[in-house]
C-alpha cells in the first residue's frame, strides 16, 4: 500500500502545471539537440544544465530527466536517418536502423524505436519505483567505510565499462579525482591547487568542466567530420509499422527491457553495454540471423529498448545511493548538490515530494516522447540539415551564456575554453572523458568518507576490510579490475572501440 500512496504523491508533484511545463521542456530540448550527430545525452544536459539553476529543485530534475528522455530518443533518429548515432548507445540502432530507412521504411524503423522505447521505459520506472525504496533502507545502514568502498566500485565499474585501453580509463579517473581536489580542505579549511585564483577557493565550477569536456569538445570534434555528413532527404512516411513487423518486435522489445533494466543499474555506462547485449542476444537467438545488418525489425526494437530501460534504471543507484551510474548521472547529482540536495538515500525520507515526484514524471516524459516526437520528425529531419557552421556558434554562445549566469564569474568561462581543449585532445588521444566525470563528482565523497572513516576508527585503516559490507564491496571492486585486466578481455575492449571509432 506504500508503493501506491507513494506513487500517488508522486504523481500529485509531477503533474503540476510548472512540473508538466518543465518536463515537456525537457523533452523537447533534449530531443531537438539529440537529434544532432555526435553531441548525445550528455553534453546536451551539460550544456543545458545553467537553465535549471534558477528553477525550484523538483522542477530542475524533472526538466533534466525529461532532456535525458529526449536525448536518447533524438539519438536514434538520427541512427536511423543518417546513420550517425546521436548517443553512443544508439550506434546498435543505426546498423538495422539506417538499412530500414534505405529500404523506405524510415517512418516504421522510426516508430518501433519509439514504442520500444516507451514500453522499456514503463516497465523499468515501474522497477524503479519497487526496489529503490528497500534499496534505499539498506543504504542507511552504510556508515562512512561503506560509502567509501562504494564509491571506489563506482569508479573501478567505470573503467571496466569504458571502451579502450584500460589504462587510459585509470588515467582519466585519476586526473577527475585531482581536478575534485582543487578548493578549499574540508577539515582544516585551507587552499589547495588553487594556483593562487581565489575564485578557486570552492573548487572548480562544475557546469564550467562539463560544459567545456562534452560540450565544446563535442563541438570541435563534429566541426571536423562536417563535410562527411549526408542526410538522408527521401520523405519519410508509413509512420506504423506494419502487422508483420509489429509481430517480430514484441518479442525483442521484452527481451531487450529485462537486459536493459538489469544492466543499466552497473555504474559506468550499463545503457550502452545494454544495448549491445540486446542485439548479440537478438542475433543468436534469430531463425535468419543473415538478416541483421540488412534491416532487421529485432536489430531496432531489442537494442533501443534496452537503451532506455538501461537509462531509466540508472536513477536506481543516483536515488537511493547518490551513486551515479553514467556521466549524465554525475551531471544530475552535480545539479542537485547546486540546488542544497544532498544525494543519498536521505533524499527518499526527507523529500519524499521529490524522490517520487522524479519516479512519476520518467512516465509522463515518455509518453511526452511518443505523443509529441512521431509527428515532429519532419522538423527533425530539416534540423538535420541545417550547416553546422550556423549551429554550433549559437550553441557556443548559449553555453557561456549560461555558464556565466550561474556565478557570474568570468573564470568560469575561461574553464569552459581550457576544459573544451583538453576534452579535444583527450578525444584524439582515445581517452573517454566519462570516468573523468565520474572521478570529479566522487572525489570530494570518496576523500571526505576515506578520511571520516579514518577519523572513526582511530586512524585503522584495516576499519575497511573488518567491516563485511565494506569488504564485500571492495572485493567486487578488485575482481572487476582483475577481470579487466585480462589479456582477452583487454582485446575484445581495443576492438570493439576500434570498430566504433
Amino acid at each position: 500500500m506504500d508503493l501506491f500512496s507513494n506513487l500517488a504523491l508522486g504523481f500529485a508533484t509531477a503533474a503540476t502545471f510548472d512540473n508538466l511545463l518543465f518536463c515537456l521542456i525537457g523533452v523537447l530540448l533534449g530531443t531537438l539537440i539529440g537529434v544532432l550527430p555526435g553531441i548525445g545525452a550528455t553534453a546536451t544536459i551539460a550544456m543545458l544544465l545553467p537553465i535549471t539553476f534558477q528553477l525550484e529543485p523538483v522542477s530542475s530534475l524533472i526538466m533534466l530527466a525529461g532532456i535525458y528522455y529526449g536525448a536518447q530518443y533524438g539519438g536514434s533518429t538520427t541512427a536511423i536517418l543518417i546513420n550517425m548515432p546521436g548517443e553512443s548507445s544508439s550506434a546498435v540502432t543505426a546498423i538495422d536502423g539506417y538499412q530500414m530507412a534505405r529500404k523506405g521504411r524510415a517512418g516504421a524503423a522510426l516508430a518501433i524505436a519509439a514504442l520500444g522505447s516507451f514500453f522499456a521505459g514503463t516497465v523499468s520506472t515501474f522497477l524503479v519505483a519497487i526496489f529503490a525504496p528497500p534499496l534505499t533502507d539498506i543504504a542507511l545502514q552504510f556508515g562512512s567505510a561503506e560509502y567509501f568502498s562504494l564509491m571506489i566500485v563506482g569508479l573501478v565499474s567505470s573503467i571496466a565499462l569504458a571502451h579502450g585501453s584500460v589504462v587510459k580509463a585509470l588515467a582519466m579517473v585519476a586526473l577527475g579525482l585531482l581536478l575534485g581536489l582543487v578548493g578549499t580542505d574540508i577539515y582544516t579549511g585551507t587552499p589547495r591547487f588553487t594556483l593562487g585564483i581565489r575564485e578557486y577557493a570552492d573548487g572548480l565550477n562544475f557546469v564550467a568542466l562539463a560544459v567545456g569536456v562534452f560540450g565544446v569538445a563535442e563541438i570541435l570534434r563534429n566541426l571536423e567530420g562536417e563535410s562527411t555528413r549526408t542526410v538522408l532527404m527521401a520523405k519519410v512516411s508509413g509512420l506504423l509499422p506494419s502487422r508483420q513487423e509489429f509481430k517480430e518486435m514484441i518479442a525483442p522489445m521484452v527481451r531487450g527491457t529485462a537486459i536493459g533494466s538489469a544492466l543499466g543499474i552497473l555504474p559506468g555506462g550499463g545503457a550502452i553495454l545494454a544495448s549491445f547485449a540486446s542485439y548479440t542476444v537478438e542475433k543468436r537467438l534469430s531463425k535468419t540471423p543473415q538478416e541483421f545488418g540488412k534491416g532487421a525489425v529485432a536489430g531496432v526494437a531489442g537494442p533501443e529498448s534496452a537503451n532506455n530501460a538501461g537509462a531509466q534504471t540508472s536513477f536506481i543507484p543516483l536515488l537511493t545511493l547518490g551513486i551515479p551510474a553514467n556521466p549524465v548521472m554525475a551531471l544530475m547529482i552535480g545539479a542537485m548538490i547546486i540546488q542544497g540536495i544532498v544525494p543519498g538515500p536521505n533524499v527518499a525520507t526527507e523529500q519524499p515530494a521529490l524522490f517520487w515526484g522524479i519516479i512519476a514524471s520518467m512516465w509522463i516524459g515518455n509518453l511526452m516522447l511518443v505523443i509529441l516526437n512521431l509527428p515532429l520528425i519532419g522538423l527533425w529531419v530539416k534540423l538535420l540539415t541545417v550547416p553546422y557552421y550556423v549551429l554550433f556558434p549559437i550553441i557556443m554562445a548559449f553555453c557561456s551564456i549560461g555558464v556565466y549566469s550561474v556565478n557570474a564569474n568570468v573564470y568560469d568561462l575561461y574553464a569552459v575554453a581550457f576544459f573544451g581543449f583538453i576534452g579535444y585532445v583527450l578525444a584524439k588521444l582515445r581517452c573517454e572523458p566519462a570516468p573523468l566525470l565520474l572521478g570529479f563528482v566522487l572525489g570530494p565523497l570518496l576523500e571526505e568518507n576515506l578520511r571520516r572513516a579514518m577519523i572513526l576508527s582511530r586512524g585503522d585503516p584495516t576499519t575497511f576490510v573488518t567491516r563485511p559490507i565494506s569488504a564485500t564491496l571492495l572485493a567486487i571492486a578488485v575482481a572487476v579490475l582483475i577481470v579487466v585486466f585480462l589479456p582477452s578481455v583487454k582485446r575484445k575492449r581495443e576492438e570493439v572501440f576500434v570498430e566504433e571509432a
